[in-house]
């Protein structure tokens, strides 16, 4: 993004910001989430502090949707003659990047749209997301908010009582996105009240406890291939299916072993039934064509994560900046990822491309370098190797001048995440950690 030379809206002191006016998500898929996150165009003024989002016209596009929306900040006070001259170039750009066969009439129609808010709406309302459904999130968002102020566990428990029902998977996963924006933030007041109010909930709430279950569920099915070893075969993975207690555990036994339930497997299944009588062949009926809709579904979404990184990859290769470009799409950056980064350099190899194998060449070293553990999480793996709270107490005082607020933040990160807490004695260590660590980090303030 070009980077671009404005001043404070508070102090009126010079500020360099990046500058961004097309959210092209064809392009760049990331670009509906900087915009609907409010993560594009924000400024950070270093001689007042002040934070804030730059007012800018904009071009939206999503081929796939076949939307084209154009917005101009009214407070600008940019006439329509010069509004077109703005985002007419940013158009272009947008339908320059499509194909000749993609560029359909509604690329001569561009809607626009008068507020921000407005903006966000019609890229959610493409999503099939309305405003009602908005207005239920702001709900919950403050029912949320509630909650983290309340302290009486007697309190906390009658207004989970009365909102049991509002607590579904939404509220869940912005309880947690809310978690994961304080920590990397560095509100570690706040992170730490959500943390708190998100253990508190999930065993007590109606969704909480389903989720509870469905997670032992899915860990019992971890556990039961982890301890068939070296012994594991197509025909004990079958047994396991067909002793499977619910629905649950045939669907993590599935996902997991997806690779393994091939024709060979569903051959096996078959000459089961064929052998079977009475109920035991209807449920091993059942149970196939339950099999085989699972498996078709997991290789759909398989399908279609892979063309969505596909698409990333290629998103990034068109940039002239591979560095900045993978900055910004590092968060979506997964195993899949680097499966098309592998398969796509093969290729260009074979095709003896020797543009296209330097990108990707680029793209790799970045990959490797990202992926080396941060010096934060190899002290936290080194103290948390201490046998006692004593020899915990002696490594801490050794690398005292390391417990940074970075460090704090790592730790708290790994406190949040449900492994830790779905694991007694880790949990155990991480929370005996986090104590001293804090009160080091008080004392290292206080001598500031």
């Amino acid at each position: 993004m070009p980077k671009t030379r404005i001043n404070c809206p508070n102090c009126r002191q010079p500020v360099v910001a990046e500058i961004e006016q097309l959210f092209d998500v064809g392009a760049d898929p990331q670009a509906k989430q900087r915009l609907l996150s409010g993560g594009a165009n924000v400024i950070q003024c270093q001689s007042c502090g002040y934070v804030g989002n730059i007012a800018t016209p904009m071009v939206y596009h999503d081929p796939e949707k076949e939307l084209l929306l154009t917005f101009a900040p009214p407070e600008l006070g940019i006439k329509l003659e010069e509004q077109e001259r703005i985002l007419g170039p940013l158009i272009k750009k947008a339908v320059d990047a499509l194909p000749k066969e993609k560029r359909k009439a509604y690329l001569f129609r561009p809607q626009n749209v008068l507020t921000m808010q407005g903006l966000v709406e019609r890229v959610l309302e493409a999503d099939g997301i309305t405003k009602e459904m908005i207005q239920a999130q702001q709900k919950k968002l403050a029912l949320i908010q509630r909650l983290a102020g309340v302290t009486a566990d007697d309190v906390l428990a009658e207004i989970i009582k009365q909102e049991d029902k509002n607590m579904d998977a939404e509220f869940f996963a912005l309880l947690n996105r809310l978690l994961e924006a304080s920590i990397m933030g560095g509100d570690q007041q706040s992170a730490q009240v959500l943390s708190a109010l998100q253990k508190k909930l999930i065993p007590i709430t109606t969704y909480g406890k389903r989720v509870q279950e469905r997670n032992q569920e899915i860990q019992a099915a971890a556990k039961s291939l982890q301890d068939l070893g070296d012994e594991m075969s197509q025909e004990k993975l079958l047994d396991l299916v067909i002793q499977a207690e619910n629905e649950v555990r045939v669907q993590a036994l599935a996902s997991f072993a997806r690779p393994v339930m091939d024709y060979t497997f569903f051959q096996l299944l078959t000459e089961r039934i064929e052998h079977a009588g009475g109920e035991q062949k209807k449920k091993l009926s059942a149970l196939r064509e339950r099999l085989l809709v699972i498996t078709r579904e997991i290789d759909l979404q398989m399908e279609a994560r892979m063309a969505q990184t596909r698409q990333l990859l290629e998103a990034i290769l068109r940039e002239p900046n591979i560095e900045e470009a993978m900055q910004q799409a590092m968060p979506a950056v997964d195993d899949l990822f680097i499966q098309a980064l592998q398969a796509e350099l093969e290729a260009a190899r074979k095709a003896a491309d020797l543009g296209k194998i330097s990108k990707l060449q680029k793209i790799n070293q970045i990959l490797e370098e990202a992926s080396a553990p941060p010096p934060e999480m190899e002290l936290i793996q080194e103290l948390l190797e201490a046998e006692d709270e004593a020899e915990l107490k002696s490594r801490l005082e050794v690398h005292r001048q390391e417990i940074t607020p970075q460090f704090v933040e790592m730790l708290m990160a790994l406190m949040s995440q449900p492994q830790a807490a779905q694991n007694p004695e880790v949990n155990e260590r991480l929370q005996m950690l986090y104590r001293l660590v804090v009160r080091i980090s008080m004392q290292n303030s206080m001598k500031q």
